[in-house]
């Protein structure tokens, strides 16, 4: 019993629905896209079935696309239709993604299967199956397989991805010898 306050709730809190939030029928905040995307990962059912490797070119596709979702209200605003999309993208070893951007969008990556070598100007970071990776707008980075195995990775947008400006090879982003495991 917490003796700071003497509020007491009996019954089940539960019964008494007219208190409760309803359910969000969207994600809004960057920890519901993040369990969003853990949701996703784990059902493998959504997407395994889906995936394909291509030595030659790099294999994507777009799992889910909401155009119209509420988006979080801003302080005197109402909430704002922002939408999101969900992509999945394979990685045989060797490829990467090129030193890139996202634009406006913010984003969380999940490692589903394998592992994948993200590099930014700071460094390299490991990411196992299971890793993810919160990132907001204007940040840079370059996603490669460095393993002998192949990878997938699920990839949240919010707002939709509408550009992906690639960083020049001057401005490339240096590799890592020893990255350090996420």
């Amino acid at each position: 019993m917490n003796s700071d306050s003497d509020l007491q709730i009996a019954g089940d809190i539960l019964a008494v629905q007219h208190l409760l939030e309803p359910a969000r029928e969207h994600p809004a905040t960057v920890a519901e896209f993040a369990g969003l995307a853990r949701s996703i990962a784990a059902d493998r059912g959504q997407w395994a079935h889906l995936v394909e490797y291509d030595a030659v070119s790099r294999w994507y596709h777009r799992l889910r696309t909401v155009p119209q979702a509420p988006g979080p209200a801003r302080a005197g605003q109402p909430q704002t239709p922002v939408g999101y999309e969900i992509w999945l993208l394979s990685w045989v070893p060797g490829q990467g993604s090129g030193p890139h951007g996202h634009g406006r969008s913010s984003g969380v990556m999940t490692v589903l299967d394998g592992r994948l070598t993200e590099r930014t100007e700071r460094g390299g970071r490991v990411l196992e199956a299971g890793a993810q990776r919160v990132f907001a707008p204007g940040y840079a980075h370059e996603v490669v397989n460095d393993s002998l195995e192949p990878a997938v990775s699920l990839h949240v947008y919010y707002p939709g991805l509408t550009e992906m400006p690639m960083h020049s090879p001057q401005c490339a982003i240096p590799a890592v010898q020893d990255p350090v495991p996420a």
